[in-house]
């Protein structure tokens, strides 16, 4: 029960990390944190993730530039005045041309089943994405057991031929999440939760 105890408050304070220090993270430790994402659970055992490592600034500098870009056109689209535009654009850029480490998640689509009729290629579609949300969920866990920060991006839905692009990726693969990774200069208070009252229902 101890054991149990510890776990439950290990999940509680893991906190999706946005500051990180300069300190360059081992191979060593990225590879531990996406060992434990390759053991997520996953529709079919498919296993249909892909995760592109990103360490080198010039990089990270290019992928962050270029998503930028396709926010700031956005904002722009949806009215946004343009001194907002531009703060959140050098947010952005900063957000993640900062961070040590950037993981591009993939979904592989070759990995999954083919249905004649959209109703059922769309179920598999989004067993593709809940696989790789299992798999990204095992890696920001892995991540705070050992001392590094992380943070869940889905900036990349938005833009992903951008993200194909900048980063060479093949059409085969469809980016989902960006993932920054680091040692966390920070720590944040917990966010706000609903309460179990508010999301749970017996039946």
């Amino acid at each position: 029960m101890a054991k149990t105890a510890g776990y439950l408050d290990f999940l509680k304070s893991r906190r999706s990390i946005r500051k990180y220090q300069g300190r360059e993270v081992p191979v060593e430790l990225i590879d531990r944190v996406l060992e434990t994402a390759r053991w997520a659970p996953s529709a079919h055992n498919a296993q249909p993730w892909r995760f592109f490592v990103i360490r080198k600034q010039e990089l990270k500098r290019k992928l962050a530039g270029e998503m930028a870009a396709c926010l700031k056109a956005d904002l722009i689209q949806d009215g946004v005045p343009e001194r907002t535009a531009e703060e959140r654009v050098k947010a952005s850029i900063d957000n993640f041309s900062l961070a040590p480490v950037l993981i591009v998640a993939c979904i592989d689509k070759g990995r999954m089943d083919s249905y004649p009729d959209s109703f059922r290629q769309k179920a598999e579609e989004v067993m593709a994405t809940q696989s790789l949300a299992a798999a990204i969920q095992n890696l920001l866990l892995s991540a705070s057991a050992i001392g590094l920060g992380a943070c869940w991006h889905c900036a990349p839905l938005f833009c992903p031929d951008v993200v194909r692009r900048a980063v060479s990726i093949s059409d085969a693969w469809f980016p989902q999440a960006l993932v920054t990774l680091g040692y966390p200069d920070e720590d944040p208070p917990a966010p706000p939760r609903l309460s179990l009252d508010e999301i749970r229902r017996i039946l």
